[in-house]
């Protein structure tokens, strides 16, 4: 198939300029230089390499995160015996965010070379890369041939997890001498006996063991640890209060980001967590593990999740969590404090948990609405009652707290970026003080 370049089309632009400024009237010299460009854009054909002598593999990355920055390569190859002219051009999703989409390469005979391409993914999803199409330059620049063929690959983009620092910072505090991982454990100690050690300076009374500290004529304590192999789950709700955007991003994403690093200090502390993401309907079970594999089985269940516009079945979730996770743990609910949605449907529900297991209830705060809010200079009327309705809207959010925490919870209500690390300081705080 004959593919005019835009060499091609500059020069057919100027030959018809040459005619329309020639003073003469004669078909002939029409139909000649006609006849002369279609003659070399039929011998640039003839003499271009055939597609199929160049080879294209893409090499690209299984998965990423958004934000993260991989690296797509595509391997071209020339096994014909004369140089190719080639373009190639890949069909990249527009959120992959790709600093090319083609490269241009002149390949000798056998000749193999590599270009790469920076991907940066801005929203979480499978991506399938299923075409690449290869163009061949003739010679002289005026003819091409293109084909199109099947390269089936794909990429999964998983949640972001913008918190990872600010979580990794919390669990690499200083370690304390036989106490124990962060010095948050020392301080209710724990509830599991670990060993007897000399006393001192700072160690509560309460923990002297009296019978050795006479025995051995020497203050002696009794040193406990935190328990592990607990059980912590994330019941993430992908409905339509989950759906409205804080910042830049919706409320799940955020969600996701602190359920991800809750996922990684239990890993660290050595319990077990799973998750069950639901709206109308249980959308996803990662079953309770312990290890630091549990991340990215984590990731792989919420990547592929869109917020369900419609009001989500917290009974039937509660229910089935309930039912599959026996074990008593800490439950974390990831849910908005709408004073409706809280009073009509989440509070009711909670009655399934709080029964037997622990239940924190997290949600992500607007900070635009608590500078709305906090305003003191009104320019306009209008401001005022962007500053009524502002404060009407954070009191309707305590309100729904306050009835969560009567209900038995314990409520979290974070700005973004904050409720992660949050999240993770109340799990530390429960672990050392024996509730979980």
């Amino acid at each position: 198939m004959l593919i005019p370049t835009s060499r091609a089309a500059a020069i057919t632009a100027l030959l018809a300029l040459a005619m329309l400024a020639w003073p003469g009237r004669s078909w002939w010299a029409l139909a000649v230089v006609n006849g002369a460009l279609l003659a070399a854009l039929a011998v640039d054909l003839a003499l271009c390499v055939a597609p199929a002598t160049v080879d294209v593999v893409r090499e690209l990355p299984s998965s990423m995160r958004v934000g993260s920055t991989g690296e797509l390569a595509w391997i071209i190859g020339n096994s014909g015996s004369r140089t190719a002219r080639a373009t190639i051009s890949d069909a990249l999703w527009p959120s992959l965010a790709a600093s090319r989409r083609s490269v241009r390469t002149v390949l000798g005979p056998a000749t193999r070379t590599r270009a790469t391409a920076h991907l940066h993914p801005v929203r979480r999803g499978r991506f399938p890369l299923d075409r690449l199409t290869v163009r061949i330059t003739g010679p002289l620049g005026l003819a091409a041939r293109q084909a199109t063929r099947p390269t089936p690959g794909s990429i999964k983009v998983m949640p972001a997890y913008p918190s990872r620092d600010a979580v990794r910072r919390r669990l690499r505090t200083p370690r304390i001498p036989d106490v124990g991982v962060r010095s948050v454990r020392s301080a209710g100690g724990g509830t599991e006996f670990d060993q007897l050690r000399e006393y001192r300076d700072g160690d509560e009374f309460r923990r002297i063991d009296w019978p050795s500290s006479m025995r051995l004529q020497r203050p002696i304590v009794r040193q406990f640890r935190t328990e592990r192999n607990q059980t912590v789950v994330i019941l993430l709700d992908n409905g339509r209060v989950m759906a409205g955007t804080v910042g830049a991003a919706p409320r799940v994403e955020h969600a996701m980001d602190a359920a991800l690093g809750l996922a990684e200090a239990t890993a660290m502390m050595g319990d077990r967590i799973g998750m069950l993401a639901f709206d109308r309907q249980v959308r996803a079970i990662v079953p309770a593990t312990a290890g630091r594999n549990q991340l990215s089985q984590m990731s792989e269940a919420m990547y592929q999740l869109e917020p369900d516009l419609a009001e989500s079945a917290y009974t039937a979730a509660f229910s089935a969590a309930a039912a599959r996770f026996r074990r008593r743990s800490l439950y974390v609910v990831f849910t908005d404090l709408g004073e409706a949605t809280i009073e009509q449907t989440v509070r009711p529900a909670l009655a399934i948990l709080v029964r037997r297991h622990l239940v924190v209830v997290a949600s992500v705060r607007d900070p635009v609405i608590g500078g709305w809010a906090a305003g003191r200079e009104h320019v306009w009327a209008s401001d005022a009652f962007r500053q009524a309705a502002a404060v009407s809207a954070i009191e309707s959010r305590d309100r729904a707290a306050a009835r969560l925490r009567s209900a038995g919870a314990i409520v979290l209500d974070a700005e973004p970026g904050q409720l992660a690390v949050q999240l993770v300081d109340t799990y530390l705080e429960l672990k050392a003080s024996g509730r979980l």
